[in-house]
């Protein structure tokens, strides 16, 4: 190990929702991405986080190791967006693997050729966060292009590599039938898709913003319902994509 210094927000112990099993959740900092329903922004900027160096990090995940085998999981690293900071969790990833763990990335995609295909054959899984299929949309969500998401996903098909892919459905923001059905489609045709989650929008992160001085530009936006929820997941079946809600 290179023994390389990363900046983290925290890390969480148990987590259920990051991954199969019980999982350790590794929150990284820096994002170059401005989701507008990110409930996260005091991970936007690297240096807001804590230095650590790979090695410390690596032990104190492995100090939770009997619980995660015993709860059938591992170590995930999610964000802010953890590829900002890819060498660094490379080596946290490798280092964790080596000791038996299962490893879990959870990333936006836009950043994913700063990963080699040796990097990817250390990932057991790649949470892909697709934000939306319409360019425009996109953009309006993050900021960023949506094209640098969709080679990575197709990368990661060609080289076999286990995903999960998650889309959050937000009220009339990337709801529109035709933004779902195309995403649908796309996900249809990947190998290596194990499961597709639709994540409903809330306003959990907002008092973030509003602590920051931020303008939460969906004050206004309702949080998604189960009916609203169910009736995506309906699009998506269509396309012949089963989904977890």
């Amino acid at each position: 190990m290179q023994d390389l210094t990363g900046y983290i927000h925290s890390y969480t112990t148990g987590s259920a929702y990051d991954g199969p099993g019980l999982r350790t959740v590794v929150w990284t900092t820096g994002c170059q991405f401005r989701c507008q329903y990110c409930h996260n922004p005091d991970t936007w900027h690297l240096k807001d986080g804590q230095p650590v160096q790979a090695s410390e990090l690596v032990n104190e995940v492995m100090r939770y190791a009997p619980f995660m085998r015993a709860g059938r999981g591992g170590v995930t690293v999610s964000g802010g967006e953890p590829l900002v900071q890819a060498p660094f969790v490379m080596e946290v990833l490798r280092g964790c693997r080596a000791r038996g763990l299962h490893t879990a990335l959870d990333t936006n995609g836009a950043l994913g050729d700063r990963l080699s295909d040796e990097d990817l054959q250390e990932i057991d899984l790649v949470l892909l966060d697709i934000k939306s299929w319409d360019g425009a949309t996109h953009r309006r969500v993050t900021g960023a292009e949506v094209d640098p998401v969709r080679r990575f996903a197709e990368r990661l098909a060609r080289l076999g590599r286990p995903m999960w892919v998650r889309f959050v459905l937000v009220p009339g923001l990337t709801d529109d039938p035709a933004n779902m059905s195309g995403l649908a489609r796309f996900v249809a045709g990947l190998q290596g898709v194990e499961r597709v989650e639709i994540l409903p929008f809330h306003q959990l992160g907002r008092g973030k913003w509003e602590a920051r001085g931020l303008n939460y530009p969906l004050a206004d936006t309702p949080a998604a319902s189960r009916e609203d929820v169910l009736a995506a997941a309906a699009v998506f079946q269509a396309c012949g994509v089963s989904v977890s809600v």
